[in-house]
């Protein structure tokens, strides 16, 4: 039998908007295309997207136009974590009637929830639809590998983990040697420490989708043995980007899009407000970077 898991790269899209802060559902599709041209392994909607500011109804015409649009090219990976089970089980099982192909869930939110709890919450969800789930863990959410593994031998669907918190490296390490067959591990944080992280048995990455043709580059010289011609295009390519989208989820956001829109990709930058603008001395400097990168 074929080996069916997902590994590689898979970024998360940026939410297009237009002016009146509305979702651009032609710009989305243009995301959608620009990166799985570019050889992506995947793609995924999750925080990057905005998803936390999108309406149940926004929800579902997200997942899809994207799907739509991938025409099952590349798998879809869809965010349905909540601040509650139940809404955590309706946003999955919405995601997956309209074609998610995944799922990527954060423990619930909002208020202390125990180890005993955030098991019953992915149980829950697992038992709620009939495909792979991504736990995500996060500096705010965090999901130790011990609690990982006893979430994945209790919930069926749970397959995936997608480490995100502090010390990131270490947390990649001690998840990959704890999971063994039982989780298969990802990268995240807009792609940081992407290299890191492959050393240390990642098998993917999901990372900001302004630059998906890098992001293949480094997987591909990384696994062709190439580890220096790897570190050369993350260092030339994807660090001076990242640098820029790393002050904050503010930045993050204008930052990607910005890239997007001056590649011809989105048709506005607009991010859903509230939201502060990126500082003067900012805005230069990613002016700057995307006219060495890009030329545009």
């Amino acid at each position: 039998m074929a080996d069916t898991t997902m590994r590689g790269v898979y970024p998360i899209l940026v939410m297009p908007f237009d002016e009146q802060q509305r979702i651009d559902e032609e710009s989305l599709r243009s995301v959608v295309d620009f990166n799985i041209e570019q050889g992506v392994h995947g793609i995924g909607i999750a925080l990057g997207s905005e998803v936390m500011k999108l309406s149940e109804a926004e929800r579902v015409l997200v997942t899809r136009t994207v799907v739509d649009q991938a025409r099952g090219r590349v798998p879809v990976v869809i965010n349905t974590g909540s601040t509650c089970t139940h809404l955590a089980v309706l946003y999955s099982r919405m995601a997956e009637e309209n074609g998610a192909d995944a799922l990527m869930v954060m423990p619930a939110s909002g208020a202390p929830v125990s180890g005993p709890e955030t098991r019953e919450y992915y149980k829950a969800i697992s038992d709620a639809v009939n495909i792979p789930i991504f736990i995500q863990d996060t500096a705010g959410a965090h999901v130790s590998a011990g609690l990982a593994i006893q979430i994945a031998e209790e919930s069926e669907n749970v397959r995936y983990i997608k480490v995100e918190s502090s010390p990131t490296t270490v947390m990649v390490s001690e998840t990959a040697q704890e999971a063994g067959d039982k989780l298969t591990v990802f990268g995240g944080a807009g792609g940081n420490y992407y290299i890191e992280e492959l050393r240390r048995g990642s098998q993917g990455t999901m990372p900001s989708c302004s630059q998906p043709a890098e992001f293949r580059q480094v997987w591909d010289r990384f696994f062709a043995g190439d580890e220096q011609g790897a570190l050369d295009v993350f260092y030339r390519r994807i660090l001076p980007i990242n640098r820029l989208a790393g002050e904050g989820w503010g930045a993050f956001y204008h930052v990607n899009k910005e890239v997007l829109r001056r590649r011809g990709v989105i048709r506005t930058a607009v991010v859903r407000a509230p939201i502060a603008p990126l500082d003067d001395e900012t805005r230069k400097e990613l002016d700057r970077t995307i006219e060495e990168l890009y030329g545009c």
